[in-house]
């Protein structure tokens, strides 16, 4: 990873960061919840993956319909969360693999 790669990708985080405090407040703690339990749980390709920014259009979307976040996502935040990761392989599924030597079980 060369310095240049290094600068986009924090000029995209940042850009990230400035589309997320766009949102209304009910919609940028709901994103941030979403955000702690993606890290916590780790989808393998959630910090190069279009999933946070897909959560960020989805949520804009919501935004101009003129709905609430809750309406747009259900109560449950978690199980939401689980639904866009559920084929992904997270760092959870990489470590079991890696523990029980089994190859190709992380792919699901």
């Amino acid at each position: 990873m060369s310095i240049q790669d290094i600068i986009e990708g924090k000029k995209q985080w940042r850009a990230h960061v400035a589309r997320v405090k766009a949102l209304p407040p009910d919609y940028q703690i709901v994103y941030k919840e979403m955000q702690k339990y993606l890290f916590k749980v780790g989808p393998v390709d959630l910090p190069d993956g279009p999933l946070l920014p897909g959560i960020v259009d989805f949520f804009e979307e919501g935004v101009a319909a003129g709905k609430g976040v809750l309406e747009l996502i259900g109560d449950d935040v978690a199980a939401f969360c689980d639904d866009l990761i559920k084929d992904s392989p997270t760092y959870a599924d990489v470590y079991q693999e890696s523990i029980s030597g089994e190859s190709g079980t992380a792919a699901k």
